[in-house]
């Protein structure tokens, strides 16, 4: 049976944010890491916490707080909420959490290991619909490697009963893939479930670079993680299975997105949406948490927060000697991971190179015939004529086929 969905929505007065200044342009969406606990104890998790630690249960924001931050980013134009953490669902707030920011007209995109949902909360959905389609992550297809990934014993049925829940109820979402050592064998199987949910409109992402924890709380940790990480030839292999597709995908990233950066920080989008961790913290996105950087809502409103935050951005430039040498003379830029979000989680600056995302630049574009063997990118004087070598290279190649 087709669910009766209502979608809640309310008029929102004009944002006095928005002047003839044009100071801020429209946001679309807020992420809000509403915990950093999670009932997962997940092998290569850059943030999760105990599900049961007190103590940062009692520092999290309360319901309330929550509620005035959800009214602002509303009057502030606000698109969408981004619920994720650690594991949302452990709020034992977050349905009346959920069911405000609906009412406020902010569309909820919920970040999710689906094993908290339960019959009550699919309901909800079904009656509140989210606006945009729930994001679970699955760790494995089988529970020996599911739960070699989650460390908790009992979590891949407790998954499969959500995601079974999420079906029964017509409930839109997607997954998406971890590439780890232990549930690389899932990857063909997990590639196959995905094309039998009917919301999977697009092919199934991955995360493959994992990001060390960039709250800099356990070197212990860090290690594991970096051992984790696919060696730069394993992540060429990855992504040249299909190595026809490959080659013409790169052919028109690298024509609209690579470029010599200079001594720029930041050339994203980092402070034109930001993210609110669990004590009221604005940050700019999830992995850029320098003091500099991060504006307590506790004290400041979101919007004098974001204002500060997109003011330092924009007149930040790299000091580092070797990132001014090597990153800000790279035609890579684009291609490479490096941002001052991953240089913050490996270093505590915003300014040093990442070396495990510079060799695997490189070893990607060394596949895509952009570079020698041995050469760097950032002694390269033409890499632009490169880049159209390249995209002429798949014109030829797809007129001949």
């Amino acid at each position: 049976m087709v669910n009766q969905q209502k979608n809640y929505t309310v008029k929102r007065g004009k944002s006095t944010l928005f002047d003839s200044s044009h100071e801020m342009p429209v946001f679309s969406r807020l992420d809000i890491e509403l915990t950093e606990r999670c009932n997962n104890n997940c092998i290569h998790c850059y943030i999760n916490l105990p599900e049961n630690d007190i103590k940062t249960k009692k520092r999290e924001l309360s319901t309330e707080q929550w509620k005035d931050i959800l009214r602002q980013a509303a009057e502030l134009g606000y698109l969408s909420i981004r619920f994720t953490g650690g594991e949302p669902l452990l709020r034992e707030d977050f349905s009346e959490l959920y069911t405000f920011t609906r009412h406020l007209g902010l569309k909820v995109l919920l970040s999710t290991n689906a094993r908290l949902i339960t019959p009550e909360l699919a309901d909800l959905f079904s009656r509140i619909i989210p606006g945009e389609k729930i994001g679970v992550t699955v760790y494995g297809m089988h529970p020996g490697t599911y739960e070699a990934v989650s460390r908790d014993r009992g979590s891949f049925l407790e998954f499969q009963s959500g995601i079974r829940l999420l079906i029964e109820r017509e409930i839109p979402f997607h997954v998406r893939g971890i590439i780890l050592p232990m549930n690389r064998r899932d990857v063909e199987e997990l590639e196959t479930y995905a094309r039998t949910i009917p919301w999977m409109n697009t092919r199934l992402s991955y995360a493959l670079f994992l990001e060390l924890r960039t709250r800099r709380d356990s070197p212990a940790k860090n290690k594991i993680i970096r051992k984790l990480r696919l060696s730069p030839e394993e992540v060429v292999g990855f992504f040249a299975t299909d190595e026809e597709r490959y080659r013409k995908e790169m052919a028109d990233f690298c024509t609209h997105f690579m470029k010599v950066p200079g001594d720029r920080l930041f050339s994203c989008g980092a402070g034109n949406s930001g993210v609110i961790d669990a004590y009221g913290m604005y940050q700019p996105c999830m992995f850029v948490r320098h003091p500099d950087l991060t504006i307590d809502l506790k004290k400041e409103s979101l919007r004098d927060a974001i204002l500060t935050v997109r003011s330092k951005i924009g007149g930040l430039h790299a000091t580092n000697p070797d990132y001014l040498f090597r990153c800000a003379r790279c035609f890579l830029h684009g291609l490479c991971e490096q941002c001052p979000g991953k240089s913050w989680g490996e270093s505590g600056t915003l300014d040093t190179p990442v070396e495990y995302h510079c060799e695997v630049a490189h070893a990607r574009a060394r596949f895509l015939g952009l570079l020698d063997e041995g050469e760097h990118a950032w002694e390269v004087e033409n890499g632009t004529k490169r880049i159209t070598r390249l995209v002429q290279n798949d014109a030829d190649a797809l007129e001949q086929g």
